[in-house]
């Protein structure tokens, strides 16, 4: 099922894009931001749809029948599948409109979903599975339960809703969004602002942080990577999490980094590890990206998702420090 969005349904999606790294707590209200969300959801819809033009060219020439047709339709899929992944994460499944079906989802780019609860939530997520998947699209979701965090004592609507769905249930899906896009090869479209034209990279090396469920962006770049053995882009991962049990799809990310040891390391640093715990204890610091990723170089570029104190406090003054150059960094 495809459903064109109205006007003010546009327009929030687009504005989501901008209220995650705004909101501080659940408290905040729509009233302070509105204007500012205004002003940021122009830019964010220009800089969606410039981006998702620069790649339709590519997309028109798989034969592979594609969900994601249009950014500003939404498409309705049934949830085939619900999976406990930890205490707090779960994997829903959502089939797609036939088992020949691929979701059209560039490497680098995510989706909006969207229900009404109470009134129209949008989040933004990256999928966990791949054009190379048929028939369906994985998300991974680390659920905000109710009276958990004092901070957010009514929990995370969005994902507490998807925590409820039934086998059968639908959820409304939008994109492709985002800023990034990686073609394969070292190869890396970033369109920063609106006015500014799209950024064509080339490298030879990612280093890449992560943060929580912020893995999922970076995963599907390492996913992508690796399935192409014309590929040599040489990738780091260092992924901060507080326990090891919230660390997600370690099994394979170790599995990765066995079986490609000569192009991919991965390294994990927890805030509360038990006794026994082999790498890294603390926040991520200069000592850590030093010990674990590749020097600052031309051909180099870092890749961040995670926390916003973790990106802010954490990695960027620390790699500013270490003389990585500003311009090739991104944050998810």
């Amino acid at each position: 099922m495809v459903k064109k969005l109205t006007a003010y349904e546009y327009w929030f999606c687009a504005a989501s894009e901008v209220l995650p790294k705004m909101f501080v707590s659940p408290k905040d209200t729509w009233g302070v931001l509105c204007i500012v969300v205004a002003l940021g959801a122009i830019a964010s819809v220009s800089v969606a749809l410039k981006i998702y033009n620069s790649v339709t060219k590519e997309r028109s020439k798989n034969k592979t029948p594609l969900t994601l047709l249009d950014p500003t339709v939404k498409y309705t899929l049934p949830l085939l599948e619900k999976e406990i992944v930890s205490h707090d994460t779960r994997r829903f499944r959502f089939a797609l409109p036939s088992p020949n079906h691929v979701l059209g989802l560039p490497p680098g780019q995510h989706v909006y979903v969207s229900a009404h609860i109470g009134e129209l939530v949008t989040r933004a997520y990256s999928p966990v599975s791949s054009d190379n998947d048929h028939g369906f699209v994985d998300i991974i979701v680390k659920v905000y339960f109710k009276n958990t965090d004092p901070k957010f004592p009514q929990g995370g609507k969005m994902s507490q809703y998807l925590n409820n769905l039934k086998i059968g249930d639908t959820l409304d899906f939008r994109g492709p969004a985002g800023r990034l896009v990686y073609e394969g090869c070292g190869n890396i479209k970033i369109k920063n602002f609106r006015k500014e034209p799209i950024i064509h990279h080339h490298v030879k090396k990612m280093v890449m942080i992560a943060g929580g469920s912020g893995i999922t962006p970076i995963l599907r770049i390492i996913r992508h990577v690796l399935d192409h053995p014309e590929d040599n882009t040489h990738m780091n991962l260092i992924y901060a999490n507080r326990t090891e049990k919230d660390i997600l799809l370690r099994n394979e990310l170790d599995n990765a980094a066995k079986e490609h040891c000569d192009q991919f390391t991965v390294w994990y640093t927890l805030s509360n590890p038990d006794k026994d715990w082999a790498y890294s204890t603390g926040h991520i610091n200069a000592n850590m990206i030093q010990e674990h990723s590749f020097p600052p170089s031309s051909d180099t570029i870092i890749l961040m998702c995670g926390p916003g104190p973790m990106i802010n406090l954490a990695c960027s003054p620390n790699f500013d420090k270490l003389g990585y150059d500003s311009k090739l960094r991104f944050i998810f």
